[in-house]
């Protein structure tokens, strides 16, 4: 059995070895798109350079911050998370990117609060969960409220995406908590009539289901970022056509950089490229479940549970639409793809997670040792 030493090691080092991946790549998808939409700009490749050095100097902070182990600041930061929310969706305020109002602008700078309220929600869902008494497995309102909440300002914006990868996490986080099981039934009524209501709502929606199920009916419209991603992935085999020479991130994929990276990586590096990143990705969720389980207080195993649960939802997303295996949600893949935001937020995690993850310090005994 490993120790808790090696278990963080590869936690922290297979995160280390995707974002270095990441920046790898983000020189190859971009270089091309770069120098035609960006030129005279900094290049996608050194902003994520740069991102990624803020990154792990908070992610020192955090991990090092044990004042965070203390509820009453994720309480805190969870009403600052919603109010933010609430700010983007004021004109004047959130600014509007690719249909979308999710972003708030500070000059040059751009903060999407949808990433840290994932984040929030899950910590401070996680300590009042803790608090169950132990005969008292109710359904409670409060509980919903606390998830609901931020799930609605953030559909408001909209962004599905974040919000699945918020109500996935959280289902798990029900789940571990060993919620009565007439919880899951409620969800799946729930969940069909939001859908319907949603579909209802912006028929576009609809369009995006259709354009999943057969991209080639419309490759030039809803389907067009579907289709050129299985032509990048398609003729690549095994091994890929060899780095820096995939064909698709010249203007073929919009922003390759970005929500389809994982295409360019794949048509560069084939299968086994892909594979590859595959096993990186299930070192770092298996070292980081390691880490929950060594926990010894409740509140602790569901923050650590949670967190891991959700960047493990965000990176199969990301792969399942890349793939097309699921319909296009303009989901990153977590450490790889381009964005600041979400380099930062990403490596944030990994220090809660790290704080967390089998802390002797709470009050609380984990379910196992009740």
């Amino acid at each position: 059995m490993f120790s808790l030493i090696i278990y963080r090691r590869l936690f922290v080092g297979s995160a280390l070895l995707l974002s270095f991946i990441g920046i790898v790549f983000v020189y190859s998808a971009s270089a091309y798109w770069s120098k035609v939409h960006y030129a005279g700009q900094m290049p996608f490749y050194l902003r994520q350079l740069m991102f990624f050095v803020v990154a792990l100097l908070g992610f020192m902070f955090v991990s090092r911050s044990k004042w965070l182990l203390h509820e009453r600041w994720w309480r805190l930061f969870y009403i600052i998370s919603i109010v933010l929310l609430v700010a983007v969706l004021i004109p004047g305020i959130g600014v509007w990117r690719n249909g979308s109002r999710s972003w708030l602008g500070i000059g040059p700078l751009t903060f999407q609060p949808a990433e840290f309220v994932k984040i929030t929600t899950l910590v401070y869902l996680s300590a009042v969960l803790a608090k169950w008494k132990r005969g008292e497995r109710v359904i409670k309102l409060k509980h919903f409220i606390i998830l609901l909440l931020p799930i609605g300002l953030i559909m408001m914006q909209p962004d599905f995406g974040s919000a699945f990868i918020l109500i996935v996490a959280a289902f798990i986080l029900f789940f571990i908590a060993n919620y009565p099981l007439r919880f899951y039934g409620l969800c799946i009524m729930l969940g069909i009539a939001g859908l319907a209501g949603l579909i209802i709502s912006a028929p576009y929606r609809l369009a995006r289901i259709q354009a999943f199920i057969d991209p080639w009916q419309d490759q030039l419209g809803k389907g067009f970022q579907a289709v050129q991603s299985l032509l990048a992935i398609g003729p690549a085999g095994l091994f890929g056509h060899g780095f820096l020479k995939s064909r698709q991130k010249y203007l073929y994929l919009p922003e390759p950089q970005n929500d389809f990276i994982f295409s360019i990586i794949l048509e560069e590096t084939g299968f086994i490229g892909g594979l590859c990143i595959v096993c990186i990705f299930a070192c770092f969720l298996y070292s980081g479940y390691k880490l929950a389980t060594r926990a010894i207080y409740a509140r602790y195993f569901y923050i650590t549970s949670a967190l891991v649960s959700m960047i493990a939802v965000q990176a199969a997303l990301n792969i399942g639409v890349v793939i097309g295996l699921l319909p296009v949600t303009g989901v990153t893949l977590p450490f790889i793809s381009y964005g600041g935001t979400s380099l930062v937020i990403l490596w944030l995690t990994v220090g809660i997670i790290y704080l967390f993850g089998a802390n002797t310090e709470g009050e609380e005994e984990a379910p196992w040792k009740k």
